[in-house]
């Protein structure tokens, strides 16, 4: 082998130390002045939810599986507990494009030792260049060498491979098949340091069009595949016979028969067509290339399967539909060779959406096949398989498929799929949004029925667009590619994504503050029966189509007034309007640019706000005119994000700006008329809001920002004074912009929006606070008071403070504070009082309640449960009336009259 002379100048070596389950490179961590508090982390249960382009087993030790994604990173399979672990969630803000992944590859000498090719994007969309992340124990600590190129995780082709490749005789050597135009790079010192292989004669030429204006499609795909014999080398030696498939319609396989020092075209190699995929069999000396007309994932419409003798020299064509049949409108990939059964192997239409993909397999070396589906009586098919997704039921996309179709579907975008090197039952492919398998796959073969199951479970890869946290209700999620979902219990997978319209991309949702059964949503329609709103009157359970004014092009963004009795709308294609009659009938707003982003006041059900190019604009009369703001210090680049805060009117958050101009974090309590910058705030992206500390009446403010020149998630229990880091460099999920919001039922808890890791939420650690109650209270507290108990102090042990904070008509929103003013620890708590205009209570949060007749009984929660002396405890509470509400009587803690 011969490595150039500039290996190092060619591939800038950036060595990170990594340490924990992952960690963040030291290079591109800066120490915080904000203070750091205790987090644990979960994804709120989609499961799947995006591109799975890579499956990948170990061939030497069993049960070791990776998976890669092309935009959430890449996982290591759990045999245990048969999920899904997180592998890269270290990847931060600034180096977020490494959270595509392109390409994987498992150590067969040393078995901890695994690889992946990061960087989401060639065009200007990726700011930085792609990396090659090394461990030495299977994912748990990294580190990086970084590219002087950028990669294509998320590119048109990321589905071909494997690009990375272990040497399996001496795995110090280590290839990587680069797209680009940037050709073949090897390591010989186990991926520390690279350099391109110069003696490589053909870096690709294909490019799928070379006039994209996005700078997506006129990418040369480059070098596709890398596959060893390891029969040509020995122990310790390096392997001789190396094959690498090429993005060249003439020149598709290239092969070294002297360790990589030199290189010639494969004689007889496949031409017209695009090596997708190349597997040998290493017993055998048989390799097959999967062809098709384009990269994919999304299209290909022609293809082959092709075999190569390594000892006789010969190609013979076995696809199971050739591309010179009328029949071939595919093209293939997915392949696969049994390595307990050599003869047999398997390989998948790329995509074939209508009816749906076809999934073939041969038990002689593709000389004949059979498929997983056949037809039966037109239009009525035979399946050889059952599926059960009934641990992700919404994978049917709401049912409803004619025949020949099928829901849930075989599968599309298949161009990950793996027969268990151990196992000849247990086989994993992937899809666009979720990984099946099965673990009797050989019933095949005895033309009996196998099972194909869901085999995703713990791989969360979804982009968040935005979260609605609904008091006493669900979390409600518009997302990329799948819609979104309303989650009652984080833990468990919903039943089916929003429906009724259904988009594969939602945009904003919002729900009305002081009636949160009413939700409305917004997305992009796919055709034009599909209007790009939704509204639910049951807190996202189910949905209505509503009617929109015309032009409108996208779902852009939305809000709901404090009561529900507006909808505003700001839509692409056209300017802002208004409902009255939940989306029945709308109305265009004045005052507003089009484009703008909208926000409701959580109090007043008469107040509006909009934002567009650094103005805020206000509406006092429910969205029909707005007025600009003669603040001029918002930012007028970059995206602005802001929120209104509950129960307080008039308070409103704004976060955002570019890099190069104005970035930061504003706050104004008066509706817009002046602004004053949170000054700690470096970078401020997204803000949300959740339940308030114990005893305080201001909500927990959520953000993901820079702080004191540390990017993450932080909270404030002080309105911005102060502000703690609650995520931690072992967690930081990549690009986190989106959207961060609490919960308003449970302080600490908050909802983070990633861009490929789907909903994840955090809890304060057990011996910091606990992780908050549960989002619905049991009636009693952890600790049952005495029900007569004695006080802990005279009387007058305590005062209770009691504060109507907002009106309308039929309704009102009140907190009540109540202070230990006794010398003693009060250990669980009851909080009583009569109300005496007919009041009721409709919702509560920070305990739980019960009322009889004018009688509120309130209950403290495990986690708020104790009141030092001198210390305070609140509740707060939505509440109906009939005219305006009066101060409550008879207010008791523990059966003891309060002052």
């Amino acid at each position: 082998m011969t490595a150039t002379a500039t290996a190092l100048a060619a591939a800038a070596a950036v060595t990170v130390s990594l340490t924990g389950a992952g960690a963040a490179p030291s290079a591109h961590v800066a120490s915080a002045e904000a203070a750091e508090t205790p987090y644990t982390w979960d994804n709120a249960q989609i499961a799947g939810g995006g591109f799975v382009p890579g499956i990948v087993f170990n061939e030497t030790e069993p049960d070791l599986v990776y998976a890669r994604t092309d935009i959430g990173g890449a996982y290591r399979w759990d045999p245990a507990t048969e999920r899904w672990e997180s592998m890269l969630d270290w990847i931060g803000w600034d180096d977020w494009g490494w959270t595509g992944i392109v390409s994987l590859a498992t150590d067969p000498v040393d078995p901890d030792r695994v690889y992946v090719a990061a960087g989401t994007y060639t065009n200007d969309w990726d700011p930085n260049n792609g990396a090659i992340l090394r461990s030495e124990d299977r994912g748990l600590t990294w580190e990086a060498t970084e590219l002087p190129f950028k990669l294509g995780g998320n590119m048109p082709g990321r589905g071909m491979g494997e690009r990375l490749m272990v040497d399996p005789n001496d795995n110090s050597v280590v290839y990587f098949g680069a797209r680009g135009g940037h050709g073949l790079w090897r390591s010989t010192d186990h991926g520390e340091t690279w350099a391109e292989v110069e003696e490589f004669p053909n870096p690709g030429d294909y490019v799928e069009n070379p006039d994209d204006e996005w700078g997506v499609h006129d990418d040369i795909t480059g070098v596709t595949w890398v596959e060893f014999d390891p029969r040509t080398g020995s122990e310790g030696s390096v392997t001789q016979d190396v094959y690498v498939g090429v993005a060249d319609l003439e020149n598709t396989v290239y092969r070294s028969r002297d360790g990589g020092q030199s290189w010639e075209p494969l004689p007889g190699a496949p031409t017209g067509h695009l090596p997708a995929h190349g597997v040998l069999d290493h017993e055998g000396g048989q390799l097959y290339v999967a062809t098709t007309s384009t990269p994919g994932p999304y299209d290909g419409d022609s293809g082959d399967v092709w075999r190569y003798d390594t000892e006789e020299e010969a190609w013979t064509r076995v696809s199971p539909v050739p591309s010179d049949s009328e029949d071939n409108y595919f093209g293939y990939g997915g392949l696969t060779v049994d390595r307990q059964n050599p003869d047999t192997l398997m390989v998948a239409t790329q995509i074939s959406w209508w009816p749906d993909i076809q999934i073939f397999r041969s038990t002689d070396r593709g000389e004949t096949w059979t498929q997983a589906w056949d037809y039966g009586a037109y239009p009525e098919r035979e399946n050889r398989y059952e599926m059960d997704v009934s641990t992700a039921p919404w994978l049917d996309f709401g049912g409803g498929a004619e025949p020949p179709e099928t829901q849930p579907k075989l599968g599309w975008m298949t161009q990950a799929m793996a027969i268990d090197p151990f196992d000849s039952d247990r086989f994993m492919y992937g899809t666009g949004a979720t990984v099946y398998g099965s673990d009797n796959l050989t019933e095949w073969d005895a033309d009996a029925t196998f099972d194909i199951e869901v085999k995703v479970h713990g791989l969360e890869e979804t982009a968040i667009h935005d979260l609605a946290s609904l008091p006493g209700g669900p979390l409600v999620s518009v997302m990329a590619d799948i819609g979104g979902f309303a989650h009652h219990d984080l833990d468990e997978v919903p039943e089916q994504m929003h429906q009724q319209p259904y988009w594969g991309n939602g945009t904003s949702v919002d729900f009305a503050e002081l009636d949160p059964s009413l939700v409305v949503r917004t997305g992009d329609a796919e055709d034009e029966t599909t209007s790009h709103i939704g509204v639910s009157d049951d807190g996202g359970d189910s949905w209505w189509q509503g009617q929109e004014p015309g032009g409108v092009t996208g779902g852009g963004t939305v809000a709901v007034s404090a009561d529900g009795s507006a909808v505003l709308w700001s839509p692409e294609g056209t300017g802002v309007h208004v409902s009255t009659t939940r989306g029945s009938s709308w109305t265009a707003s004045t005052g507003v640019p089009e484009g703008a982003r909208v926000e409701a006041d959580r109090v007043d059900p008469d107040v509006f706000y909009a934002v567009a190019d650094g103005v805020f604009h206000t509406s006092t009369d429910g969205g029909a005119t707005f007025t600009a703001s003669g603040f001029d210090g918002l930012p007028a680049e970059g995206n602005v994000r802001f929120g209104a805060v509950p129960g307080h009117t008039g308070d409103v958050w704004a976060a955002g700006g570019a890099e190069d101009g104005t970035y930061g974090m504003w706050r104004t309590t008066d509706a817009g008329a002046t602004f004053e910058r949170i000054g700690a705030v470096d970078e401020g992206d997204a803000v949300g809001f959740g339940a308030p500390p114990p005893g305080e009446g201001y909500p927990a403010v959520y953000t993901s920002s820079r702080i004191d020149g540390v990017r993450g998630i932080f909270r404030s229990d002080d309105a911005g004074r102060t502000w703690v880091r609650i995520n931690d460099d072992l967690n930081q999920w990549g690009w986190t912009g989106s959207v961060v919001t609490g919960d308003p039922d449970v302080y600490g808890r908050v909802y983070v929006g990633t861009n490929g890791r789907g909903i994840v939420y955090g809890d304060p650690a057990e011996g910091d606070g606990g992780p908050g109650p549960d989002p619905t209270p049991s009636p009693s507290p952890t600790a049952d008071p005495d029900p007569s108990p004695s006080p802990t102090a005279g009387p007058g042990a305590c005062e209770v403070d009691y504060d109507v904070s907002a009106t309308w008509t039929g309704g009102f929103r009140a907190d009540a504070a109540v202070t230990n003013t006794g010398s003693e620890t009060v250990e669980g708590w009851e909080l009583a009082w009569d109300f005496t205009a007919d009041e009721q209570v409709t919702s509560l949060w920070n305990g739980s309640h019960t009322q009889t007749g004018s009688t509120v009984v309130v209950t403290g929660s495990s986690w708020n449960g104790r009141i030092e002396p001198g210390g305070t405890v609140s509740v707060g509470f939505n509440g109906s009336a009939d005219g305006e509400p009066a101060v409550p009587e008879g207010f008791t803690l523990n059966g003891r009259a309060c002052d």
